[in-house]
């Protein structure tokens, strides 16, 4: 598969990586390097400049809203900045309820908002968030607070895949130490395949059940550093 923005200027080229449910892939890189382009890409975010996406062997055709129904909400993802990521006028019970409500979904519409707060209660319990901040607004909230309402979005529609794009990269030692617990606990469940986006190698040590470096997809001229490739980690 080749990435970019931009077709004359691919970033990656020749990628190859698979993440299988129940397992951590970690990946990491030099910023600028493509990580990102490539987290868009696996979340059906961004469409790939050649080659293809499957989910579960299934090829995927378009990206966002235009991903076929019955794939939609079977990636979901977390962003490095939990701010530039959601509508800082809801609620975070209602930036939680995003997912829940698009139409086609099991708990759209008003007569399934019963089963939608539901769902939005037993999120956010999973995830450390009391009731008292769900009433809350992203500004009146903490990093860490935040980006656990967003963990609880992206887990909404049950993904079989979830891709954590520098997740931690602005929360507090213990908030990210204990994000990375429920989303390694939730993979190791057999719930979710993860691809973990850092570059931060010692937490990928510690999360990631293997570890891929995108300077071996690189479409531009790099130094010669000894790349791990997909070296397992413990």
């Amino acid at each position: 598969m080749t990435a970019g923005w931009t077709a004359e200027v691919p970033v990656l080229t020749g990628v190859r990586l698979r993440v299988a449910p129940g397992e951590v892939v970690g990946l990491t890189g030099p910023s600028g390097g493509g990580k990102s382009t490539l987290a868009r890409v696996a979340a059906l975010l961004l469409a790939p400049q050649a080659g293809r996406v499957a989910v579960d062997d299934v090829p995927v055709t378009g990206v966002r809203y235009a991903v076929p129904p019955a794939l939609r909400g079977s990636v979901g993802m977390v962003f490095q900045s939990p701010r530039r990521s959601v509508d800082p006028r809801l609620r975070l019970a209602d930036v939680i309820a995003e997912p829940l409500r698009v139409p086609g979904t099991a708990t759209a519409g008003r007569r399934r908002a019963g089963a939608r707060d539901a769902r939005v209660a037993e999120l956010a319990d999973r995830v450390g968030l009391t009731g008292d901040l769900l009433r809350r607004r992203p500004q009146e909230v903490s990093d860490g607070q935040l980006q656990r309402a967003c963990l609880a979005r992206a887990l909404a529609q049950r993904p079989r895949y979830l891709v954590c794009d520098e997740m931690t990269a602005m929360l507090d030692a213990s908030t990210a130490a204990a994000l990375v617990s429920l989303v390694r606990a939730e993979a190791h469940a057999g719930r979710l395949g993860v691809l973990a986006v850092s570059h931060d190698d010692d937490l990928l040590a510690a999360w990631a059940d293997r570890v891929a470096d995108v300077r071996a997809w690189s479409a531009r001229p790099q130094p010669q550093v000894p790349v791990p490739g997909d070296d397992r980690r413990s």
